[in-house]
């Protein structure tokens, strides 16, 4: 269960920021047991923590430089799935939602891969599906209903979200080049004399 992630180096004792992905108030306390993922998992206990500009700053045990704290940069904290927080009925771990069919309507609309936070106020589903990849903020506005037994997430989005969000296919990229050399755009040449 991935609770923050590792963004930054901070000060000279192996201070590190990090992104928090929990709503779960004063979920991390001194003397807690975490694991940093990165190619490897390595238990670390929490010594100290602040808030700092936006990020909650850690101090652990045995990580007392600045070269320490740059090795595990990038790293997720995760906690085991029996040490998560008791949440409130009707809420749901977002990291839960991985391998879960994401429905629009009644549509199947692909199989949620990841889930990526920082981009906006919702964390994005990434979604695969068959033919495309798709983007889906995971707002409370567009959420009917998450049945993790069933493994489904059930969501009403907007008309046109799957077409904004989908990357375009090769023949969209074909298509829109031909227009813009229709219209007479060209590419720029660079002058090398200059």
């Amino acid at each position: 269960m991935t609770l923050a992630r590792l963004v930054k180096t901070q000060g000279r004792r192996g201070e590190v920021g990090a992104e928090v992905h929990s709503d779960v108030p004063d979920r991390f306390a001194p003397g807690m047991k975490v694991y940093a993922l990165t190619a490897t998992r390595r238990a670390l206990e929490i010594e100290d923590l602040w808030p700092h500009k936006g990020l909650l700053i850690f101090k652990f045990a045995g990580v007392d430089s600045i070269s320490d704290a740059e090795r595990i940069v990038g790293a997720e904290l995760q906690v085991p799935r029996t040490e998560r927080a008791q949440l409130e009925p009707g809420w749901t771990y977002v990291s839960d939602l991985v391998g879960c069919a994401l429905f629009d309507h009644s549509r199947e609309v692909g199989r949620i891969e990841d889930v990526q936070f920082g981009a906006g106020e919702a964390p994005l589903l990434i979604i695969g599906s068959a033919d495309k990849n798709f983007e889906i903020p995971f707002a409370e506005a567009y959420l009917e209903r998450v049945d993790l037994r069933r493994r489904q997430v059930r969501m009403h989005l907007p008309p046109g979200m799957l077409e904004i969000n989908a990357p375009m296919t090769e023949e969209e990229k074909r298509e829109q080049s031909r227009d813009l050399k229709g219209r007479g755009f060209k590419p720029r040449r660079r002058n090398r004399g200059l």
